[in-house]
C-alpha cells in the first residue's frame, strides 16, 4: 500500500494517525504476513482483539443512553444484532475497506477482500489502531459515525426477510418466495443467489458466501425497491 492509498483510507475514516504503523497492522491479513515472512504480531489480529473491546463498550453506553425503557436483555438482543459480523461487514463497506487490504496470494484469488470475516475483523481492527493512536473519545467517534449511525437503514438490513414477510402480509397479501442457487466461484468456493417473488413476479436479487446471507441481502434489495415505489 503506498501513501496516497494510506491518505485515502485516512480521509475516508476522518482520523490522521500519528503512528501509520498501525494503520497498516490494522489492514494486514495473517496470510500476506505468512507470504511476506513477516512476524506474526504485525497483522491485524491482535488489533482486532482490542477493538472489539472498545466497541463492546462504546455500543453499550449509547444502546444505554438512547433506550431507557428497555431492559438488559433487549439491549443485549440489539448491541449483538449492531456488532456481529455481518453488521461490521456492512458498515466496512460503506468505507470501502476491502479495496484496502494487505491479503496473500491464496486469500486474494478467494475474494478474501469481500469476505464478511475478513472485512468486519478489520473494522474492529481499524478500532484498535485508532484507540491507541489517538485514545478513547477518537475511536469512539469513529464507532458513533460508521457503525452507530444510520441505525434505522441498518436495522432494516438486519431484519430484512422478518421485514419483508411482515410488509407483503400486511400491505400486497400475495405469497412470498425465495429462490436460492448455488454456485462455485472462484477457487470452487461457494456462492450463493437468491431471487425474491412476490406473487410470482421477480422483485429483487442477492447474492452472498452463505444461503442466508444471499436471501437476506435480496429481501433488503426489495425492501428498498418496494419503499421507493411508495407501495403502501
Amino acid at each position: 500500500m503506498d501513501s496516497s492509498e494510506m491518505k485515502e483510507l485516512q480521509n475516508l475514516i476522518g482520523y490522521t494517525f500519528k503512528n501509520e504503523d498501525l494503520l497498516l497492522q490494522a489492514l494486514t491479513h495473517s496470510s500476506f504476513c505468512n507470504e511476506q515472512l513477516i512476524n506474526k504480531t504485525g497483522d491485524y489480529e491482535r488489533l482486532e482483539f482490542l477493538g472489539d473491546a472498545v466497541l463492546e463498550c462504546v455500543s453499550s453506553e449509547f444502546l444505554f443512553g438512547r433506550y431507557p425503557e428497555k431492559k438488559e436483555g433487549e439491549l443485549s438482543k440489539i448491541r449483538a444484532s449492531m456488532v456481529c459480523e455481518p453488521s461490521l461487514a456492512f458498515c466496512a463497506r460503506d468505507i470501502r475497506l476491502g479495496s484496502f487490504l494487505r491479503l496473500g496470494k491464496g486469500e486474494e484469488r478467494t475474494g478474501g477482500r469481500e469476505r464478511d470475516s475478513i472485512i468486519s475483523d478489520v473494522m474492529e481492527a481499524i478500532v484498535g489502531a485508532i484507540f491507541l493512536d489517538g485514545g478513547f473519545e477518537n475511536a469512539r467517534e469513529f464507532i458513533h459515525r460508521f457503525i452507530l449511525s444510520d441505525l434505522e437503514n441498518k436495522q432494516l438490513f438486519f431484519d430484512s426477510k422478518s421485514n419483508l414477510q411482515e410488509f407483503v402480509a400486511k400491505n400486497l397479501k400475495k405469497e412470498l418466495e425465495y429462490i436460492t442457487d448455488e454456485e462455485n466461484g472462484e477457487s470452487n468456493e461457494k456462492v450463493f443467489s437468491s431471487k425474491v417473488l412476490i406473487g410470482g413476479e421477480l422483485i429483487a436479487e442477492g447474492r452472498g458466501r452463505s444461503k442466508k446471507a444471499s436471501q437476506q441481502e435480496a429481501a433488503y434489495n426489495a425492501l428498498l425497491k418496494l419503499r421507493s415505489s411508495n407501495v403502501s
